[in-house]
């Protein structure tokens, strides 16, 4: 919620000052697909209709799994199912690593927005080895994600990934409870100064599932309903403008060459390649799509997006700013370790 000022102490806002600040409001993803197709009025016509009518009907055929994915993320976010987070954490750190790793695989939380709830639990000196398993397991996968990455890439592919969500954040967080007597990992923070930073995750209170009979909860349903609606259709339709481009003019026999099963080091280069140059999670789904179709195997495409995921540029800003140097450096090498681990599982699963 933004804040209010009074009118009797507002200044008159400066030119410049309100042209950032309408700067600042311009959504990224518009902006971005009125570019690219603006681009192609200009250089490419012919391939704009194209485009338009590749992105038109694969948002149609995505359309069932996109509704199903934001009733159920609007529903987790209405029934305060954020909360089992906080108990979760209240074992002893061992099963609070199993039972972290778990939830995050559930968490309705991206990237990003995981970063508070992580602070939260680091100020309230909950050990590292538990929140490392949330920490790099949430951004993997969420119910929605299960969804629509099941209409986009199939099943067995979206189980996969679920599966690799949890596998991550069990090894993460094991690995990461050896280390525990190093300095930097038994007290990570950089300061201590943002204890209220994700206090509702950490909350008491009853999850209710029956969101309906709280006419609060229903409002903040229809809320969430709409801004993930929002949110997920604005990056999913720039993720199939960016596809249909790929398959138009993306050597399929390069990438086959780099990212195909056929290169030892294709599992590598797409994890190296997945933590730079990430798309949003869910608009990296129908991309992917189109890169197995181009000739990507599924262990590269897969070890793109765990790694990707979990290093999103935004949510690593983050962490740098919130952990000491170490921390940092350790969770990037499991981001980057970890994902090629679960393209070369993903890809033995495949050959059996």
């Amino acid at each position: 919620m933004s804040a209010t000022v009074s009118p009797s102490c507002a200044s008159p806002p400066l030119p410049h000052r309100s042209a950032l600040s309408a700067l600042r409001r311009v959504d990224g993803a518009v902006v971005a697909i009125v570019v690219v197709l603006a681009g192609l009025a200009l250089a490419a016509p012919e391939q704009l209709a194209e485009t338009v009518r590749f992105a038109a009907g694969s948002a149609v055929g995505i359309g069932p799994f996109l509704l199903v994915s934001v009733l159920a993320a609007a529903w987790l976010r209405a029934a305060d199912a954020d909360r089992l987070i906080g108990r979760a954490f209240a074992a002893s750190p061992m099963k609070a690593t199993v039972l972290a790793a778990l939830l995050g695989a559930l968490s309705p939380f991206c990237s990003c927005g995981v970063i508070p709830v992580i602070a939260a639990l680091l100020v309230a000196r909950v050990p590292l080895a538990p929140v490392m398993a949330f920490w790099i397991a949430s951004p993997v996968m969420a119910p929605d994600m299960f969804v629509i990455t099941a209409g986009a890439l199939g099943l067995e592919f979206a189980i996969a990934k679920a599966l690799a969500a949890v596998g991550v954040g069990l090894i993460g967080g094991f690995a990461t409870f050896a280390l525990g007597r190093l300095p930097s990992f038994a007290d990570p923070l950089r300061s201590r100064g943002c204890g209220g930073c994700g206090a509702a995750a950490l909350a008491g209170g009853a999850v209710q599932w029956r969101f309906w009979r709280s006419p609060e909860r229903v409002q903040r349903f229809g809320r969430e309903a709409l801004a993930n609606g929002l949110m997920l259709g604005k990056w999913l339709l720039l993720a199939f403008v960016l596809e249909s481009l790929m398959l138009a003019w993306l050597p399929a026999e390069l990438l086959a060459q780099w990212l195909g099963g056929s290169n030892a080091l294709a599992i590598p280069l797409a994890a190296l390649v997945g933590v730079p140059a990430y798309l949003n999670g869910y608009a990296a789904v129908p991309v992917v799509g189109g890169l197995i179709e181009s000739g990507m195997s599924p262990g590269a495409a897969l070890a793109f997006m765990v790694a990707g995921a979990m290093t999103s540029v935004p949510a690593a800003l983050a962490v740098a700013s919130l952990v000491r140097r170490p921390v940092f450096v350790w969770y990037v090498l499991l981001a980057l370790s970890l994902s090629m681990l679960s393209g070369y599982a993903y890809s033995a699963w495949g050959a059996l």
